[in-house]
């Protein structure tokens, strides 16, 4: 791949997504684009390059950014976030409840991937929030490429991932594949019922609900923006919680040297102030 190309390809990716691609990214950048081009029977990158710069490249342009994308998650990832979740943020939230009158306990996945992390949440919020509790819950889950996000919408994951789960939740929220989907599960309809997806750029627009949320998971996403970007997503996010709602970010990630009004709990926990900001 030549330097321009990369230039160009690079330039492409962070107009339309916001990822940053440094020049150690190059290899993976070729290789990801390999795909591309036997999926479009172009012999070179060159050639690619030139069909993205077409009149007709926007729904191509689509293809490049579910490539490029990093999608690597599984179920429960950094789980303390999900402790966090079942013995403070829940509870805390249930105490308000009886005051603010919240008709339903909202959460957003805001780059859900393939889907472990929102039904992880939502296997939580099962267990801490059950319908006898007599306040309902639901989970917005969003992500930037078309591909994956059908993924998560199916809910269907090979045995070796779900493996990792305990027993007890496997039987309780996933049906075992039989005939042609043999070696595979499904999540249960029934929480399935509790998640709505969209596919959605982050940086761009407004997303397509109104209510404000207790909590959004926003995690291992903003390692790929620079730090204009970073700032810029934190404070949307923020003025999409409750005051008092939570922000969970990856435990590589810090928000140091970002201009917000968020308050540290702990390493990757921020919380919106009580007060209006």
């Amino acid at each position: 791949m030549r330097d321009s190309e990369f230039e160009f390809i690079r330039t492409l990716v962070y107009e339309h997504s916001r990822i940053q691609l440094g020049p150690d990214k190059r290899e993976l950048v070729a290789a990801r684009l390999g795909k591309r081009l036997r999926a479009t029977q172009l012999p070179t990158i060159g050639e690619y390059c030139e069909l993205l710069q077409s009149p007709q490249s926007e729904d191509e342009r689509a293809h490049l950014i579910d490539a490029i994308s990093t999608n690597h998650t599984f179920f429960f990832r950094e789980n303390s976030h999900f402790d966090f979740v079942r013995t403070q943020l829940v509870p805390e939230m249930k105490v308000r409840q009886a005051k603010e009158r919240w008709p339903r306990f909202y959460a957003w996945s805001a780059a859900c991937s393939s889907g472990e992390e929102p039904y992880s949440l939502a296997m939580t919020l099962n267990e801490c929030l059950p319908a006898s509790a007599g306040w309902p819950w639901h989970i917005e889950c969003t992500d930037i490429s078309h591909k994956i996000l059908a993924k998560a919408r199916a809910a269907i994951y090979k045995a070796d991932v779900v493996a990792k789960l305990p027993a007890a939740q496997i039987k309780t929220y996933f049906q075992r594949g039989v005939g042609p989907q043999e070696g595979n599960f499904r999540v249960r309809p029934g929480l399935q019922a509790a998640l709505s997806f969209h596919q959605l750029n982050l940086l761009e627009g407004e997303p397509p609900f109104r209510d404000p949320f207790h909590v959004i998971f926003c995690r291992n996403v903003m390692i790929y923006f620079d730090r204009k970007t970073q700032e810029e997503l934190v404070n949307k996010l923020t003025r999409r919680l409750v005051p008092g709602g939570y922000l969970l970010v990856g435990h590589s990630e810090s928000l140091t040297g970002i201009r917000h009004s968020l308050h540290m709990v702990k390493p990757a926990v921020y919380r919106r102030p009580l007060s209006a900001v």
